[in-house]
């Protein structure tokens, strides 16, 4: 497992466009359709990466939280499923069900997606504005596997607090780190 950081998108970066199959219903989803009347989370994971699996459960908690306050959470697999068959969409479904996913997993086959986004670590992070306008990219909180921090979201909340709030995210923002996407 190689420790990879986020790359860090430049901020007010548009939204790249996607439209990719949701595992856990087998339909098609674009980011005009699922994402938030006051702002988007992309969230780039995978169901093998110990850095995503020790912050599963406040995934799903963020986007419980977050939901009825007009914030959307759309979570992604670019992971080449070929020699990851851990990551492939059936594997992708069974995991969403079993983590409770409120929140769309979507599958980047093509990696296009990831390679849009400039995304380079699973998780990796990036709230879009109302406009669709990247404001953060970067880490959840300080909590890693084996680290002992505690796992609370801080700094993703912050910022998505700042943009329900219409108040800037402020610019100094921590890359994510956990394992590098699995490049065809």
């Amino acid at each position: 497992m190689a420790l990879t950081p986020s790359n860090m998108l430049p901020l007010g970066t548009s939204a790249p466009k996607f439209n990719l199959i949701n595992t856990i219903d087998d339909t098609m989803v674009s980011l005009d359709e699922a994402k938030g009347i006051k702002g988007t989370v992309i969230m780039f994971i995978c169901n093998h990466c110990p850095f995503v699996k020790h912050v599963n459960a406040e995934l799903v908690q963020l986007a419980k939280d977050y939901v009825t306050k007009g914030i959307k959470c759309i979570a992604i697999s670019s992971n080449d499923a070929e020699n990851y068959p851990e990551d492939a969409p059936d594997k992708m479904k069974e995991n969403a069900i079993q983590q409770g996913f409120i929140f769309p997993y979507l599958y980047d086959k093509t990696q296009e997606v990831a390679k849009a986004y400039d995304a380079a670590c699973t998780p990796d992070f990036y709230v879009f504005d109302k406009n669709s306008k990247l404001v953060y990219r970067g880490q959840l909180d300080q909590s890693r596997p084996g680290n002992g921090s505690p796992v609370t979201g801080r700094d993703l909340r912050q910022a998505i607090d700042n943009v329900i709030n219409e108040q800037p995210v402020s610019e100094e923002q921590k890359p994510s780190m956990g394992c590098n996407i699995k490049w065809k």
